[in-house]
């Protein structure tokens, strides 16, 4: 039986696929070691934006074409992601907990956070 055990270990591989490799035997002496990093200056000379259209977007400019993702709406009260909206005072809201507080607040309060999104409406 012991020699059926010295047989399986000689078969084994000296090194295991799910070891980390060592650094000095994946790079050797004079190889670089992966991704270099560019800084901003060496990919503006690089791009040479002044053979480019001027609407064509670059690193110089920050014009881009809009998203075709729709905008993210964030509730007014918490600032987490809304799924919801009131009818009545047109507020965002992320949760039920948030909903009553919305239907206790003012017509003032409500105002003025619908004024911080840019989006006053006359409440009736």
């Amino acid at each position: 039986m012991e020699s059926e055990v010295v047989k399986t270990e000689m078969v084994l591989a000296a090194t295991f696929p799910f070891k980390k490799v060592q650094i000095a035997d994946k790079y050797p002496k004079g190889q670089s070691r992966g991704r270099q990093w560019k800084h901003l200056r060496l990919l503006l000379q690089a791009a040479d934006a002044t053979s480019l259209p001027p609407d064509r977007p670059n690193y110089l400019n920050i014009q881009s074409p809009p998203s075709i993702y729709p905008p993210k709406r964030y509730c007014d009260i918490t600032g987490f992601e809304a799924p919801y909206m009131d009818p009545r005072t047109k507020l965002r809201y992320a949760d039920p907990e948030v909903f009553k507080q919305i239907r206790m607040l003012p017509d003032e309060y409500v105002q003025r956070y619908l004024a911080l999104r840019n989006a006053a409406v006359v409440l009736r």
